[in-house]
C-alpha cells in the first residue's frame, strides 16, 4: 500500500510522520490472553494519568494541536486516542470488540497515537492520501453514523475517505473476515523513534494474537 501525505497536511505538520504496518492476519472473537495485558495497562494508566492530563502526552497534544489548525474542536471531536484513554480513567470497560480491534486499541493506549485498522482487501485502488476533510464530504464513522469530518486528518482511498484519528470509515472496518491488515499509525509529534516503536508493538501483538509474522513496516512523510 502506497501512502501519501499531502501539502494540507504538510503546511501545518510539517514533522509528521506516519507508519504503516501490513500483514496477514487470522481474527478472533475475543482473546483472554488479550484481555489480561489489556487490564493492566489500564491499571498502570489509571495511576499516572487524569482526565486533564492525558491532554498533555505529546502524542495526544499534537494532534490536538493539528485539529485546531485544520478548523475542528478537539474538544468535540476527540482523537481516538484521547477517546480511549479517556474512557478508562472515567472507570469504565473498553469496549470489546474483537481481537483485531481489541489489540489496536490497545497499541494505541499504550503510545497516545490514533491508529486506524483496516481490512486492506476493502481499499479501492492501491493508494491513500492524507489530507483533509472538506465541507460536506460523506462520512459513515464506525458505530458513530454521519460524521462532519470536515476540518479533520483524512485518510482518502480512490473512493473517499476511509479513516480519521476520531473515527474509520464503515466502508473498510476490521472484521472476523479480515486477512489483510493494514495498521497506520499517525505522529503528529514527528517522534520517529516513538512511532517506529508503536509499529514495532504492534507487530508483536500480531505475533502473538492474531496468528501473523508480524507483516512489514513502512514509515511515511510528505516527500
Amino acid at each position: 500500500m502506497r501512502i501519501k501525505v499531502s501539502d494540507e497536511i504538510a503546511s501545518v505538520c510539517p514533522a509528521f510522520v506516519g507508519a504503516c504496518v501490513e500483514a496477514s492476519v487470522v481474527n478472533s472473537t475475543y482473546s483472554e490472553r488479550l484481555w489480561h495485558t489489556i487490564h493492566e495497562v489500564e491499571q498502570r494508566l489509571r495511576s499516572e494519568l487524569t482526565t486533564d492530563s492525558v491532554k498533555s502526552l505529546p502524542s495526544i497534544a499534537a494532534t490536538r494541536t493539528v485539529y485546531k489548525l485544520c478548523g475542528k474542536d478537539p474538544s468535540r471531536y476527540r482523537p481516538a486516542s484521547e477517546q480511549l484513554i479517556r474512557r478508562m480513567l472515567q472507570g469504565k470497560e473498553l469496549y470489546q470488540i474483537d481481537t483485531l480491534v481489541d489489540l489496536v486499541n490497545l497499541a494505541s493506549i499504550v503510545y497516545g497515537y490514533s491508529i486506524g485498522g483496516f481490512d486492506a482487501d476493502k481499499f479501492v485502488g492501491d493508494e491513500l492520501v492524507l489530507g483533509v476533510g472538506r465541507e460536506g464530504e460523506p462520512y459513515e464513522g464506525i458505530g458513530r453514523g454521519p460524521l462532519n469530518i470536515a476540518g479533520l486528518p483524512v485518510y482518502r482511498d480512490a473512493e473517499g475517505g476511509v479513516g480519521t484519528p476520531t473515527s474509520d470509515h464503515e466502508r473498510t472496518k476490521m472484521t472476523l473476515s479480515t486477512t489483510h491488515l493494514v495498521v497506520l499509525i499517525n505522529g503528529y509529534d514527528g517522534d520517529e523513534q516513538r512511532v517506529l516503536a508503536n509499529a514495532q508493538y504492534i507487530q508483536q501483538l500480531l505475533i502473538d494474537y492474531a496468528q501473523s509474522d508480524g507483516g512489514t513496516v513502512t514509515l511515511y512523510r510528505r516527500a
